[in-house]
């Protein structure tokens, strides 16, 4: 199955017009109508980016540590 996606706005008379599908004329097609919502959520601003830690317990001794003891 052929996956195409189409981002558009619904028009006057609250219609949708799709234009230069990738498919044969007469070929059979199902159309499925979501919402796009807006993401607003920053909790994914920094995906994809490299964390690196240097040295990250040497700003507590070893027997400080609760878990050593």
């Amino acid at each position: 199955m052929k996956a195409h996606r189409i981002e558009t706005v619904v028009g006057s008379n609250q219609t949708v017009v799709l234009e230069n599908l990738p498919f044969r004329e007469g070929e059979e097609i199902e159309v499925i109508v979501l919402e796009k919502k807006v993401q607003n959520d920053y909790s994914h601003s920094l995906r994809g980016t490299v964390i690196k830690y240097d040295a990250p317990f040497e700003a507590v001794a070893g027997e400080d540590w609760e878990a050593a003891k």
